[in-house]
């Protein structure tokens, strides 16, 4: 964990090596005044070297974004669902580090772009890193794993004309308009929360539904929500675009001005749960990451309070360098659901800091537990010291000296197993023979959820395919369109689309009207008046297939 710090010590300017250096830092080593440049010079070569390799890869998602440190407390004790140890006993207070960013974007694009916004949280606590790696919508585009990579180069820019959507947005809708389940998702984004006006102000949501287990094995289904207590006021699309071009860094100025100033936002945490017979009879699959859970039928309950406390110290090693991963969301008493993207994710995320940020990415200061070593496990108050039989590679801050990378029974000091159900010492599990009759109890011991798990997969079923659309994708769309937007709203919603699909082709913007119109015939209509093109409304199966119906393998 990066620590704040200490502004007053005096540097002494030094080479890499630590040696001072009593040159002019500028200067450099000449044959002679005004002749040629000499490469024995390694305070230049230093220096020419490094500025050559100052840049990581950029974020493939997500790579616009800011953020601050934090504290969390936990208000409410969720210990009846889950054993998780940060949710255990009201009080219970950790630091971390937040990092807020829209999705498609490059990193030197406009922060108030219209786009979903990153809503990520990473949580030091005593026993280990603990993320939230969430979104500003509870909603996702899609819902099969494998179409995420295409659907993002479609928020890229094109291969031949290198432009955005920003400028052709035929790619954007075109994608879109194939694959009708994101329309939930378009619904919240060109709505007013697709360019919140404050970082600090806005929702979010984890969007995908966890196992929450608690100490008898007890199963409840859980989705988070964080809301900010200063409400979620937005910008509407003339400020956002006027902002993104006088002041591309807004909300990343905005929020650092507020916490320099004094200012210390707050978010209120929650969690819709429910229980595995009420998911077996829930009208949506829980693994759908396009439907939300009603709040009359699972209403929020409150468990936490996030507050935004300072700003980082340098931005590139505590914001361009945090790494965060659902993978870290699911400690002991969390596990992920069947959600196929969220399973993907599990892996996407820590790979792609591998290749951003190096094999060893998690022992860099931001995104190291706070007991990965003997020195910041002794100052932590950690209940145990970290410990695996990962070894070696580029940036291996601390390899945990003369521990063996195995199992092995010929040291003292054995590698451990801590139950978190326990406070008692750490308990040898490990070391020695697996018998057969063993494991075959262990598998006897985890069908409990076999029958559970069928009725519940069934609605998206585990084979070689791609989900299909019906028109159930519509209703909860088509529910927030009209019951939730007012008037204003509406049309404002109208206004956003039509001046986004205005710039693609002919075509498309007649499918994004004929799209819109499966939701509601008169919004499909406006926006077509608004692209001045005749509106020609379908239905579901008409609309499939004028789209052509694609092989479900």
């Amino acid at each position: 964990m990066i620590d704040k710090k200490n502004s007053t010590g005096q540097q002494t300017y030094s080479l890499a090596n630590g040696f001072p250096y009593s040159h002019h830092p500028y200067g450099a080593q000449y044959s002679r005044p005004d002749g040629p440049i000499l490469l024995q010079d390694v305070h230049l070569v230093e220096s020419i070297a490094h500025f050559d390799r100052e840049r990581i890869p950029e974020r493939v998602v997500h790579a616009k974004g800011g953020g601050c440190r934090f504290e969390f407390e936990l208000t409410d004790s969720l210990s009846d669902i889950t054993f998780a140890a940060p949710y255990q006993k009201p009080g219970y207070k950790c630091p971390g580090v937040a990092r807020f960013s829209t999705v498609g974007g490059e990193s030197g694009t406009p922060d108030t772009a219209r786009d979903p916004r990153g809503f990520s949280f990473k949580f030091y606590t005593e026993w280990g890193n603990h993320d939230w790696v969430f979104n500003n919508t509870p909603v996702f585009f899609i819902r099969d794993a494998n179409k995420f990579p295409h659907f993002i180069h479609t928020q890229k820019r094109h291969p031949r004309t290198h432009l955005n959507h920003g400028t052709d947005s035929t790619m954007y809708w075109d994608y879109l308009t194939q694959n009708i389940e994101s329309i939930h998702q378009i619904t919240y984004m060109f709505g007013d929360r697709g360019t919140p006006a404050n970082w600090a102000k806005m929702s979010g949501y984890s969007g995908h539904t966890f196992k929450f287990l608690n100490e008898k094995g007890e199963l409840t289904y859980v989705q988070f929500h964080v809301r900010a207590d200063g409400g979620f006021p937005c910008l509407d699309n003339e400020k956002a675009a006027e902002l993104g071009g006088s002041k591309p860094d807004f909300n990343q100025d905005t929020l650092f001005n507020m916490l320099e100033s004094g200012e210390r936002p707050t978010y209120t945490c929650y969690v819709q749960t429910m229980t595995p017979e009420q998911a077996e009879k829930f009208r949506y699959s829980i693994n759908d990451l396009t439907k939300i859970w009603p709040h009359k039928e699972f209403p929020l309950r409150k468990f936490g309070k996030i507050t935004l406390s300072e700003n980082v110290d340098n931005y590139f090693e505590e914001i361009e360098q945090i790494a965060f991963s659902p993978s870290n969301t699911c400690i002991p008493g969390i596990e992920p659901s069947n959600d196929s993207v969220l399973q993907s994710r599990l892996f996407s995320y820590p790979d792609t800091q591998r290749h951003r940020l190096g094999t060893n990415y998690s022992q860099l200061p931001v995104n190291s537990p706070r007991n990965m070593c003997p020195a910041s496990a002794g100052n932590s108050g950690c209940p145990f010291l970290m410990g695996n039989f990962q070894r070696d590679g580029p940036g291996a801050l601390y390899n945990q000296n003369s521990y063996p990378n195995y199992i092995a029974t010929q040291y003292d000091e054995k590698i451990k197993y801590k139950n978190l159900l326990d406070d008692k010492a750490c308990q040898n599990k490990f070391t020695g023979t697996v018998l057969k009759e063993d494991s075959d109890a262990a598998i006897v011991q985890q069908e409990d959820f076999k029958k559970h798990n069928e009725i519940i997969n069934s609605k998206i079923n585990e084979y070689y395919w791609v989900t299909g659309c019906t028109p159930l994708d519509l209703e909860q769309p088509r529910a927030l369109f009209e019951k939730v937007y007012d008037d204003a709203a509406k049309e404002r919603f109208i206004h956003n689309v039509v001046g986004h699909v205005s710039t693609a082709a002919a075509p498309i913007q007649t499918r994004v009207s004929q799209y819109f119109g499966l939701l509601n015939k008169d919004l499909g209509a406006a926006i077509a008046k608004g692209l001045e093109i005749k509106f020609e409304p379908l239905s579901f199966e008409e609309y499939a297939k004028s789209v052509s119906c694609a092989s479900a393998f």
